[in-house]
């Protein structure tokens, strides 16, 4: 029996009646409808279709990519409106409601956060997430991520968790989830990604990720984040398809290595760990099922349906929704999913839904107004501002280079960013946004050619590659400047199990020959690793974004007009000990 008095749902007996009246009028479409969270990438708006899914499918939740804030409000509220049972609808905000809606507030990375020392950046990105959400409808945010940053080179970690101590990562998302709270709107958290992820270079996008921690570590670590905020009465976890060999032999000392499954796949993990061991009570939702972690490892028709067996409650995005469907009514019809175990997710699925007041008699959308008032406030903006300012971290100076004095100063800028993956990249405006800020600044700045900006903006042609690795005399470039600007801004999602600098072309004059002929100031705007491949830069900072208040800060810095307030943690220098010379 489902206790659904207690934590996380605390629900009254009028409340606990509504969950089993509506569990025993569900149809069994509506029953597997509800264990899925469905996608939508379609830009636009469309009634006719929106109403068609949701009367076919009856799923029971909703997540959303590329709208912004006005089409998600009216999106989120057709959805509401023609769901006989409310929807439970989702959004990842790491770093505030900017990821929800592009037309949302970037506030801080998690690894910023911490750089800042105490757990206010935290709180002001689960507020701003919660505000912005909240307003177009989200009821339900897939945050906070309680990874731990453990090894250097885990580049899907690496920005996104709160670092490698599991005391102050529990600080952190405490603060995250307080913020969510005190919002003003009902909106239920999720601890991600269980058992963890941040032990290995390796992303489940991928492959199917591997936390390689003993049992005894885990516990210490991971479970300490994940057993505090159970306590605390988080309403979901989301699990990774993240294999834990050691906790998984240790609870089931049957298992052999060809037995061992990621977390979404392994009962031992979910029903004896998860629920048994952490007493947990709440929602169980897989992440996104699309990775290769999840589908690699067994054909999707007896995926589907054994991720429910095994213990989750909810299934993260369809692949072909009426294919999947199917595969869980097989499931079902199979005995895979016994009645059992379908009655006990649905049952925490509908708690979690009357937990946050998703009753149909009851439920009110929130009015556009909302929307009006919080998303891209002046707020939200003055939380990112700060944010740059203070968690800004000099790792190292060794050639005592800073500050700089910027008038009269001849600047060249560097500026090496990810491969454009699109014909249609015609340059990066970040590029711009720091030549203004330096020559606002007092500096005379000259851009460097890259490979990419030579052929958008020449089109393709031999004399670009001869342009680009044409580094021209040393002594010329002396002559002509006084400091090198080397900016770093690279992202990674899912192509590449791990994320490194990648210069423009080979020998190509981005890559770092100067730093021995003129004094260099290398910056990273994103990840926090880079001295990995420029581990002779002397002055090394690390910004945590790529917006004009993260680069003003930058700049701020470097000539003095600021102090330097964020720390670094000691995965900056990649474990090696060249990067700290």
């Amino acid at each position: 029996m489902i206790d659904l008095k207690a934590k996380p749902f605390y629900l009254d007996e009028e409340q606990i009646a509504w969950v089993k009246d509506t569990l025993a009028g569900m149809t069994m479409e509506e029953k597997i409808g509800q264990l899925f969270v469905m996608m939508t990438y379609l830009p636009g708006v469309e009634e006719e279709k929106i109403q068609r899914e949701v009367t076919s499918w009856h799923q029971g939740g909703l997540r959303w990519q590329r709208k912004d804030s006005g089409e998600a409000w009216e999106q989120n509220r057709l959805y509401q409106q023609y769901s006989r049972i409310p929807l439970l609808i989702a959004a990842n905000c790491d770093t505030g409601g900017a990821e929800c809606v592009p037309d949302g507030t970037y506030v801080a990375t998690a690894a910023q956060a911490t750089a800042g020392g105490d757990p206010d950046t935290a709180y002001h990105i689960g507020l701003t997430s919660a505000r912005e959400a909240g307003s177009i409808g989200v009821n339900w945010l897939f945050n906070p991520v309680c990874d731990l940053y453990m090894n250097w080179r885990n580049t899907i970690v690496n920005t996104r968790s709160y670092g490698a101590d599991p005391d102050k990562v529990l600080e952190m998302t405490r603060a995250y989830i307080r913020g969510v709270r005190d919002s003003g709107f009902r909106i239920a958290c999720t601890a991600k990604h269980f058992p963890g992820d941040g032990t290995e270079e390796r992303d489940q996008h991928l492959v199917m990720g591997c936390n390689d921690l003993s049992s005894e570590e885990w516990y210490r670590t991971f479970g300490r984040v994940y057993q505090g905020l159970i306590e605390d009465g988080i309403e979901s976890v989301m699990v990774g398809h993240i294999a834990q060999r050691a906790l998984s032999k240790k609870l089931n000392p049957a298992l052999t290595d060809r037995d061992i499954l990621p977390a979404t796949l392994a009962p031992e993990l979910l029903q004896g760990l998860l629920r048994g061991e952490l007493g947990f009570n709440g929602v169980i939702i897989t992440d996104a099922t699309q990775m290769i972690g999840f589908n690699a490892v067994m054909p999707r028709r007896y995926a589907i349906p054994a991720a429910i067996a095994a213990g989750c409650d909810m299934i993260l995005f369809a692949n072909d929704a009426e294919e999947d469907l199917q595969y869980m009514r097989e499931g079902i019809e199979n005995g895979t999913i016994t009645p059992e175990r379908l009655e006990e997710a649905l049952t925490r699925i509908l708690a979690l839904k009357a937990r946050l007041g998703l009753r149909k008699e009851s439920y009110v959308f929130p009015d556009a107004a909302l929307r009006e008032k919080w998303v891209g406030c002046p707020e939200h903006l003055a939380f990112r501002r700060e944010a740059a300012e203070k968690c800004l971290t000099l790792v190292k100076d060794t050639q005592h280079l800073l500050p700089i004095a910027p008038q009269g100063k001849r600047a060249c800028l560097v500026y090496v960013h990810a491969i454009p993956n699109s014909k249609a990249y015609s340059g990066d405006p970040t590029r711009e946004v720091l030549k203004e800020e330096l020559e606002a600044a007092g500096f005379t700045v000259d851009i460097a050619p890259t490979f990419y900006d030579l052929e958008a903006e020449n089109g393709v042609s031999f004399r670009n590659l001869i342009t680009c690795m044409d580094k021209g005399s040393r002594e010329a470039f002396k002559k002509k400047y006084d400091v090198v600007f080397l900016v770093l801004n690279f992202y990674g999602y899912a192509q590449t199990n791990e994320m490194r600098v990648t210069w423009s072309y080979d020998h190509s004059s981005d890559q770092p020959w100067y730093l021995s002929e003129v004094p260099t100031v290398t910056v990273s705007l994103n990840y926090t690793n880079h001295l990995i491949d420029v581990p002779q830069s002397k002055t090394f900072i690390n910004a945590y974004g790529s917006k004009r208040e993260n680069i003003r800060a930058f700049v701020d810095r470097v000539t003095g007009k600021a102090p330097f307030t964020g720390t670094a943690e000691e995965t900056v220098f990649c474990g090696r000990w060249e990067t700290r010379l």
